[in-house]
């Protein structure tokens, strides 16, 4: 469901993807590269793809490229599965953030960052305020976020590997409904591609 010449399009005009670009030039040996050069090397470098896609989903970029299907224009005979499929879809855009591991996410920031925050404000009570007769009680706090934290990353990690697993089942299950949709003469695929976003500021 990633349009591959709209990847290869990004990856060459949009600042957002500088850094794939400049992999994608060391692994060509020159700076100028075209559309279709980079598009090659998407395809012999499946890691690259892989980098694309992870910078969609940090920056909250859908890495679907599909439109949903007009299920008005369809017959009664396709509708069941384009109604599928455009459920599916919505599902899919949902938990596409859950494709990231939970250690790369920014669910793992937030906690980190509370963290020291809360150890921040240990010191400052402490130190700044001449608390130390209450400093084994601030301790205990600080102690006890720390296992709330913990707790708290264990589930959310937890909700990562469900997610993910769903999200890889459902994909497959959409393209196959798409597949059968194409095969039925309902739809053709090619009609339903997004070969631009409106999130992207073009250099």
């Amino acid at each position: 469901m990633t349009n591959l010449d709209r990847v290869a399009l990004e990856i060459k005009d949009v600042g957002l993807y500088n850094l794939i670009l400049q992999d994608v030039q060391k692994i060509a040996g020159k700076d100028k590269l075209t559309k279709e050069e980079i598009e090659h090397i998407i395809i012999d470098h499946p890691e690259i793809l892989d980098e694309y896609k992870q910078t969609n989903v940090e920056y909250n970029l859908s890495n679907i490229h599909l439109r949903d299907i007009d299920i008005d224009a369809l017959d009664e005979k396709c509708k069941a599965k384009a109604k599928k499929v455009n459920e599916n879809l919505s599902v899919l855009r949902e938990i596409e953030k859950y494709t990231l591991s939970f250690e790369q996410s920014s669910t793992l920031v937030i906690i980190f960052s509370v963290e020291f925050f809360v150890l921040f404000s240990v010191q400052y009570f402490i130190v700044l305020l001449s608390l130390k007769s209450w400093q084994w009680w601030i301790y205990s706090f600080f102690a006890l976020s720390i296992v709330v934290a913990w707790w708290y990353a264990n589930k959310e990690r937890e909700k990562y590997k469900i997610n993910n697993a769903k999200f890889e089942k459902l994909y497959v299950e959409t393209l196959e409904l798409i597949g059968q949709l194409e095969d039925e003469g309902c739809i053709n695929k090619d009609d339903l591609w997004i070969m631009e976003s409106d999130d992207h500021v073009q250099k």
